[in-house]
């Protein structure tokens, strides 16, 4: 996962309206109802069927941490969709996604004016059509690049470019992401 996806999942579960469930055996039972079988469960957090079993009966309470955090990790990407998908449609259509992040931006510029990349922290409103963007990308599998390629273009046009303003022939290039967080 990339820095850009892992934002989006933290700020989609800021919108749950209900705490996931907190016990090993209530968060097994949520994966069985969710994924059907012991097997699918175990593929999914990386141990055997077995131990599933023991979860589920409360043989086995205390799972190793790596372990813990698959599960937590597993019943989270999947606690309420309804509340994740209308808080997307909300951004993508009519709110928008605000973007902070420390990173490298280079420019490319016309002739006078300087091209070496520097750190930058910006805190930046970016349109709904960004937000749908990101979302759509998302969904089918973008790559990292291609995340951080529409990131760079709604900065470069917001706050850059200040909306068309200014700076009408500037590129820029988004690298070396420090930090980088959303929120919608």
């Amino acid at each position: 996962m990339t820095d850009i996806h892992n934002a989006l999942d933290r700020a989609d579960q800021e919108g749950f309206t209900r705490e996931p469930p907190k016990g090993l055996q209530a968060r097994i039972n949520f994966l069985l109802k969710q994924l059907k079988t012991t097997k699918a469960v175990a593929r999914e957090i990386g141990v055997t069927q077995r131990s599933v079993e023991r979860y589920r009966t409360g043989e086995r309470k205390h799972p190793p941490k790596a372990i813990a955090d698959r599960i937590d990790a597993a019943v989270r990407s999947r606690w309420q969709p309804q509340v994740r998908k209308k808080r997307q449609k909300q951004a993508a259509t009519s709110t928008g996604i605000t973007v902070e992040t420390r990173a490298r931006f280079g420019y490319t510029a016309p002739i006078g004016t300087t091209d070496d990349g520097r750190f930058r922290r910006l805190t930046v409103h970016l349109p709904p059509e960004y937000a749908h963007r990101l979302f759509d990308a998302r969904e089918q599998g973008a790559s990292d690049q291609q995340m951080r390629d529409i990131v760079a273009e709604g900065l470069q046009e917001e706050y850059f470019k200040d909306g068309g303003r200014r700076a009408h022939d500037l590129e820029v290039a988004f690298t070396d992401i420090d930090y980088f967080d959303v929120s919608f």
